[in-house]
This record gives C-alpha cells, sequence and structure tokens, in this order.
C-alpha cells in the first residue's frame, strides 16, 4: 500500500472526507498509475467513463442520530448507450408526443434530433463533468466513474 492510500484512508477514517470522495481518490491515484505504466492504447480505452454516479449525503450540519436517508446511484454508460438504441425503436408518434410534453414543461427539446452519435459525444462530454451541490442539509453530487 502506497503513502498516498495509507493517507486517504486515514482522512476518510478521521471523517475529513466522505467514503464516495475517498474512493475517487483512489481512483484517481490508481488510474495514474497505470496510465504511467501502461501502454498510450490501453490507457485511452480504459480512461473512457464507465459509470454515471448521483450520491446524496446528509450535509455537515445533520446529527449523526437522526434518521437521515442517503441516496448512492451508479448507472453504467452502457446501459445509456442500449437506451440509445431501444430509443430507436420508439414509433415516430410516441416520440412525437415526448416532444409535445417537453414542451408544455418548457423544455425545448426534439426527441426525434437526438441520434446515437450524438449520445458518444454526450458521454465524452461527460468526463468532465462534475457537479456539487451543498445547501447544508445535504450534499448532492453528480460525477462519472472510469
Amino acid at each position: 500500500m502506497s503513502e498516498n492510500q495509507k493517507r486517504i484512508l486515514e482522512m476518510l477514517a478521521e471523517k475529513k472526507i466522505s467514503v464516495d470522495e475517498a474512493y475517487r481518490l483512489l481512483s484517481a491515484l490508481k488510474t495514474g498509475a497505470d496510465s504511467s505504466e501502461g501502454s498510450d492504447a490501453g490507457a485511452s480505452r480504459d480512461s473512457r467513463p464507465k459509470y454515471l454516479r448521483v450520491t446524496v449525503q446528509p450535509g455537515s450540519g445533520q446529527e449523526a442520530s437522526e434518521q437521515v436517508q442517503r441516496v448512492n446511484i451508479r448507472v453504467p454508460v452502457s446501459l445509456i448507450r442500449s437506451g440509445m438504441k431501444f430509443a430507436s425503436l420508439v414509433p415516430p408518434e410516441a416520440r412525437d408526443k415526448v416532444t409535445g410534453a417537453l414542451h408544455e414543461k418548457g423544455i425545448d427539446f426534439d426527441v426525434r434530433n437526438l441520434k446515437p452519435e450524438d449520445l458518444e459525444t454526450i458521454i465524452e462530454a461527460l468526463d468532465d463533468l462534475e457537479v456539487d451541490v451543498a445547501n447544508g442539509r445535504e450534499v448532492v453530487k453528480v460525477f462519472v466513474e472510469k
């Protein structure tokens, strides 16, 4: 075990970082070690996003004794890709209804314009995605894992 790994685990034990943050740090250490040791081709293949993660944790103001629900969702990117392929089987009338419903809610998005090629661009963009929202009651994080 490296010194960096020990430090991350110590910070986790001292509750200075969350389990998700520790996981991400350990993954980043592993990815850095793999890319410095492996070939460029292997590193680029392994660096593609594998999961979309959404977590909700109690904020710093929450007491440990309170009954707080936690959310930890990990969606495989391959499932998102499969869903996109499945969406191509949806009849045009249904797509029109979905687009109409989105417009009624104020969302200017046409489902008919979404193509499988666009999904790959979106997935590549997810690699840079990290959303953190903290309001005192809870902390919400959305990010991708490799």
